[in-house]
């Protein structure tokens, strides 16, 4: 599983010109779900991105999560950061988890997050969206779980 996370003032998607989701200060999370896939990987990103500490405290230092400030959470999902550029110009998506099998470890992701306390806003999964956001920052956190968790 894969995640951008981005520090945001503000965020909005929408689909065919209708806005699905909105949210104030807190965090875009455009989200990757590949073919190897489950549950271990979703607690472990909920819980690194809820208490990821990108927010400034009073001396302006990065030290605080979007729990701590009372932030929100856009979830958008995306394929594409599970793009294999490794032959030819034209990405591969093999690894990226077919919608039967990533459609629910996305909601499941969300809920995860809900059942956190944070408010949490999503896109369509598998829609054409328009996301429209101000990267506070700017910062941008890449996160893969592969790199805590290996796979064999």
């Amino acid at each position: 599983m894969k995640a951008v996370i981005q520090r945001v003032k503000h965020c909005s998607v929408e689909v065919e010109g209708r806005t699905v989701g909105s949210i104030e200060k807190g965090l875009l999370v455009y989200l990757g779900i590949g073919n190897q896939d489950g549950e271990r990987e979703i607690v472990f990103l909920v819980n690194k991105i809820i208490n990821l500490r990108i927010f400034p405290d009073f001396e302006g230092k990065m030290n605080l999560s979007v729990k701590q400030i009372a932030g929100e959470i856009l979830v958008v999902s995306q394929f594409t950061l599970f793009a294999d550029l490794s032959r030819g110009r034209r990405p591969s998506f093999n690894n990226a988890a077919p919608p039967d099998l990533a459609i629910p470890l996305y909601e499941q992701f969300i809920k995860e997050i809900e059942d956190s306390g944070i408010k949490v806003e999503r896109g369509i999964f598998g829609a054409l969206m328009q996301v429209k956001y101000c990267n506070e920052g700017p910062v941008t956190i890449l996160l893969d779980s592969e790199d805590f968790y290996p796979l064999t």
